[in-house]
């Protein structure tokens, strides 16, 4: 059977506060699966009464080296810079970072008050458009999360060599688009590049999970490994160019601004660059093609800004070109510890939106790394982060990006964020529990575990 991507939705019966709940996961996933199907991709849609549903990306056919559920707990934090690490995942429906580009302001704002900033394609990609913050690390998705779990650790370069594969569309004005853009980065920015060209054997198509995200299948996997394991040693990272196969009415009625539809590309998307950045050790990135003509001539009118990206391009290209120019090289911290300028140990603080459940949130959770939560950043995923066993004051509760850009400013200096707000509330002052007899009544105290900041309450 040739390999193939695709997706499947698992139950699974959790209790949070195991001490082994990452290798807990990695049991019960393994036990739905089938011996030829291997998670790339995980996340926990909705979680409630120790059940957790959770979507898995599935590869077919190929086993990879490592599972993504292989956790190395970190012994120490590295405080010698604050390094924050900022994820919207894709394919949520986040009202920020979920369209094209949207959430490069706030990931902008976020660099301003950390050493390094480490996020992926989805945040900063907005087709023929992206602005990198100088001190920020273009990493994909997969990776990020391989970071978190303690596996790899990533060294900055001065560019890579990117592998373009270009789909060879059914009308040669999409395939001559894509080339055209490969050349203007060439000559405008000095992108080193060679280009193969992909025929019919591979194939995206764009499809919803039961629970509206957005998701996919892909054919021809085995066909894109040929093309990279024939040329190892000739690029440093891969982009492709392909059509992603979605009905001409669903992308009218997203652009149109279509109550509740999520962005159908990203999904398939991750999918894609999972799969070749997980078995290659690689950064890479996609771009999406028009299907044809009749679409790129298309009449959407004035769309929601965060989307105006998409509709001023053509081939979609230059963000994903421009970002792998200089994302940094994947090292396994097991073999070359002296070539790794950052790993988890480096890791300070990690933005999500509010209520995502994935590896990097159980890995901060487990490495008492501090997670700020972004409620303004709503989204598909139901969960509550305030149930997990945060130790100490980990959990952070804010509106909105600026809020966290606050609340990072205050954990970088050392400052309890909750002690420039008013009223400060009092101290909890705790009992000892005499166990030879009555135990005394113990305060709740309401600092343990989480802080939602607020300007009414430091609580």
């Amino acid at each position: 059977m040739p390999d193939s991507v695709g997706a499947q939705t698992v139950r699974l019966s959790i209790n949070p506060k195991s001490t082994s709940l990452i290798n807990d996961l990695q049991m019960q996933v393994y036990e739905h699966l089938s011996p030829d199907r291997f998670p790339i991709r995980f996340a926990v849609t909705n979680s409630q009464y120790g059940h957790w549903h959770c979507e898995l990306g599935i590869s077919f056919g190929s086993d990879l080296t490592d599972s993504i559920f292989t956790f190395h707990q970190r012994q120490y934090e590295d405080t010698n810079s604050f390094n924050v690490v900022m994820l919207i995942p894709t394919g949520i429906g986040s009202s920020i970072g979920g369209h094209a580009g949207d959430a490069t302001p706030a990931a902008a704002i976020l660099s301003t008050v950390c050493d390094t900033l480490i996020t992926h394609p989805n945040v900063l990609n907005a087709s023929d458009i992206i602005q990198i913050p100088t001190n920020t690390l273009y990493v994909e998705g997969s990776l990020v999360s391989q970071l978190m779990m303690g596996n790899i650790g990533l060294r900055r370069v001065r560019s890579n060599r990117i592998l373009v594969l270009v789909q060879s569309h059914d009308d040669d004005y999409f395939t001559t688009a894509a080339i055209n853009s490969v050349n203007a980065a060439r000559a405008s920015y000095g992108l080193d590049a060679s280009i193969v060209e992909l025929d019919n054997r591979f194939r995206m198509t764009s499809e919803y999970a039961p629970d509206g995200h957005a998701s996919g299948q892909i054919e021809g996997m085995d066909y894109i490994y040929s093309i990279l394991d024939e040329r190892l040693g000739d690029y440093d990272a891969v982009a492709v160019t392909s059509v992603v196969d979605v009905p001409i009415d669903l992308q009218e009625l997203y652009y149109r601004g279509g109550r509740d539809i999520v962005n159908p590309w990203g999904g398939v998307e991750a999918l894609l660059t999972h799969s070749i950045s997980l078995r290659y050790g690689i950064p890479s990135a996609h771009a999406p093609m028009l299907e044809s003509r009749s679409v790129s001539e298309a009449d959407f009118g004035i769309v929601d800004p965060r989307m105006a990206a998409e509709v001023i391009s053509l081939a979609f290209l230059q963000c994903v070109l421009r970002g792998l120019q200089r994302s940094p090289a994947v090292v396994p911290v097991s073999k070359d510890p002296r070539g790794v300028h950052l790993q988890s140990t480096n890791v300070s603080c990690l933005v999500i939106p509010d209520g995502c459940i994935g590896l990097p949130t159980l890995a901060a959770l487990i490495n008492e790394v501090p997670v700020i939560a972004v409620k303004g950043n709503t989204n598909r995923m139901r969960n509550n982060l305030e149930s997990l066993p945060w130790k100490g004051s980990r959990f952070f509760r804010v509106e909105n990006y600026l809020e966290a850009a606050g609340v990072i400013a205050a954990l970088r200096a050392g400052i309890a964020p909750w002690s420039v707000l008013r009223p400060v509330a009092p101290i909890a002052i705790h009992q000892p529990v005499d166990t030879q007899h009555t135990a005394l009544a113990v305060p709740h105290d309401r600092t343990a575990s989480h802080q939602e900041i607020h300007d009414d309450h430091p609580h």
